[in-house]
């Protein structure tokens, strides 16, 4: 109804009633980031999207010449990548000698921190940019609202009779793409993998039936249940990769209310939620926030809207 209040985040449990499912995005940030050279010593920047096999992945790469299939990619500690061949605007890469690219990436990788974030790395990022639910390794950026949650406001909720369920989306780099097309449907969104387990289609249904809110933490969990969800009222499991884009028009099927971080303007995810509120319930709040100099992006704050 676009009224505005103003909570520090503790306050969520007043805001939650007992029978309500909270749903998170389980998964965990790799450190995807790779500084290497050429052969020939050019310096390159590797940022993998998505590993597909043992040792097999999508990147980006950044160099001031683009890589020819077969070039390798000198790394720190005497290891180094391979590249297979271009997928569109991205690269097959192979680690080389017997390593899994995971396990290149945990030897010398880099955490992906935002565009925005204007500072390097550093390790305390390993575990600071990670939800305190995250458990499945496959993201470059974290789903950072449930940044918020710590383990203290999980038992009140607990206690509170709020239930929780986790899916899997492994964010990836294409998150922060501004859509750049005059009409918004002719936007193409970036590919991610997700998963609704059997286990949170029934958790959902029950919810339902007692009378409890389907509450997202994150976009990534609402384009994680609206992609599982076949009808209105209806979801069932899913594995497989999405590239659902939801923007003004889209009716919500599963999705209740969401908590998410204020986001950069004329990114797909501000437009997923007016889908939700409404244009101009949305811009009001963003104008509100920015009147009470709250904090936007990754490491910001934060609003529930029901």
């Amino acid at each position: 109804d676009g009224n505005l209040g103003h909570h520090g985040f503790v306050d969520l449990v007043d805001l939650l009633n007992p029978n309500d499912l909270l749903i998170f995005n389980n998964t965990r940030v790799i450190p995807a980031r790779l500084f290497g050279e050429k052969e020939t010593g050019g310096k390159v920047e590797v940022m993998v999207e998505r590993i597909t096999s043992g040792s097999r992945g999508i990147a980006q790469i950044r160099a001031s010449k683009s890589p020819k299939p077969g070039s390798r990619i000198l790394l720190d500690k005497d290891l180094s990548i391979r590249v297979v061949d271009r997928v569109d605007d991205m690269f097959l890469i192979e680690s080389d000698d017997d390593a899994s690219l995971a396990m290149v990436l945990q030897a010398v990788g880099h955490m992906p921190l935002p565009p925005y974030i204007d500072r390097e790395d550093e390790d305390m990022d390993r575990e600071r940019y990670q939800t305190v639910y995250s458990e499945r390794e496959g993201a470059v950026a974290a789903p950072t609202a449930g940044l918020h949650f710590d383990q203290a406001i999980l038992n009140t909720l607990r206690d509170k009779g709020v239930n929780f369920a986790f899916v899997t989306l492994h964010v990836g780099a294409g998150t922060f793409q501004p859509v750049r097309e005059d009409q918004i449907e002719d936007h193409k969104m970036h590919s991610e993998y997700a998963e609704v387990g059997a286990d949170v289609c029934n958790q959902i249904r029950e919810a339902r039936a007692a009378g409890g809110r389907i509450i997202a933490v994150g976009t990534t969990s609402v384009r994680c249940i609206e992609t599982a969800s076949v009808a209105k009222g209806w979801i069932e499991p899913y594995y497989g990769d999405t590239e659902i884009f939801i923007y003004p028009g889209y009716e919500y099927k599963s999705v209740d209310a969401m908590i998410t971080n204020f986001h950069l303007p004329e990114s797909s995810l501000i437009m997923l939620v007016s889908a939700f509120a409404g244009r101009e319930n949305t811009l009001n709040a963003y104008q509100a926030a920015i009147d009470q100099k709250y904090r936007f992006f990754s490491y910001g704050d934060a609003m529930f809207i029901s």
